[in-house]
């Protein structure tokens, strides 16, 4: 199990742009769903953070073995995902991937997310 949690910078002026691609991502939330079990994602979550004059996106992700990447998703959803993070994110920002130094989810559920 991959336990992670990576900051992502966002391009400037492209505030309006993420507050559609979330908006997009929750009102399409049934179908985001289903593209999960593909890259057994068990948990993605998405924060926002602006510091000064930057603005940040951290992703947080609870993910099994041997998923597949979103970039290979045959799911219509997750081109448009990824036409956003195209649009906002900022690529010469180096990603910074935060250390993992306890992962705290109870047995029953680790079980539950490796049999799922």
């Amino acid at each position: 199990m991959k336990v992670e949690l990576s900051r992502f910078k966002v391009k400037a002026g492209k505030s309006e742009k993420v507050d559609e691609w979330m908006a997009f991502l929750n009102e399409h939330m049934e179908e985001v769903l289903l593209t999960l079990n593909d890259e057994k994602m068990y948990v993605e979550t998405i924060f926002r953070e602006v510091q000064e004059d930057s603005e940040f996106l951290y992703w947080y992700s609870v993910q099994g073995e041997g998923g597949s990447e979103v970039t290979d998703s045959h799911h219509e959803i997750d081109k448009k995902h990824l036409a956003f993070w195209e649009a906002c994110i900022d690529e010469e920002y180096l990603p910074v991937d935060l250390k993992t130094e306890a992962v705290m989810i109870q047995e029953s559920i680790q079980a539950e997310m490796k049999r799922g």
